[in-house]
């Protein structure tokens, strides 16, 4: 089995063409993925060349940029090529199956982590009554709470 799920960020923008028999989206682009454990003088992030076909890169190229974060999941498949001097070049790819946003448009831009409803503001919770809990209304009815 060949299945990889990584999450991070898109270095550069992606670039994408169309080819093949049915003039299919080929979007390509890299993510850094921070490192789990951090050593002193190691990288602290992996980088990694992905290529989204199809509909998944049309998606790509429509709502992804340089910097968002995002979950995906892939192969991973050799990338190997003989140089002009005749040696042999190692390389990897991730060749993307799905693709998902990994944080809100807001959080994106502003650096933050909340979710705002697009309909309004988000709601504000009654007053704290002191005790760490929020206070209930009293019109809440009972009978609709299963462990009451």
């Amino acid at each position: 089995m060949n299945k990889v799920i990584l999450m991070g960020r898109l270095t550069r923008d992606p670039e994408t063409r169309y080819g093949g028999a049915n003039n299919n989206a080929i979007a390509r682009f890299s993510i850094a993925v921070d490192r789990r454990f951090k050593r002193d003088g190691q990288p602290t992030a992996d980088f990694f060349n992905c290529t989204a076909f199809g509909r998944t890169g049309e998606f790509v190229e429509k709502y992804l940029r340089k910097g968002t974060k995002i979950v995906l999941d892939g192969e991973i498949q050799n990338d190997n090529y003989t140089n002009k001097e005749g040696r042999m070049v190692y390389g990897m790819q991730i060749i993307v199956n799905n693709v998902e946003f990994a944080e809100s448009k807001n959080a994106a831009g502003a650096g933050g982590g909340g979710f705002t409803p697009a309909d309004g503001p988000a709601p504000t919770p009654n007053t704290d009554i002191g005790d760490g809990f929020m206070d209930i209304d009293d019109g809440i009815d009972d009978d609709g709470i299963p462990f009451a």
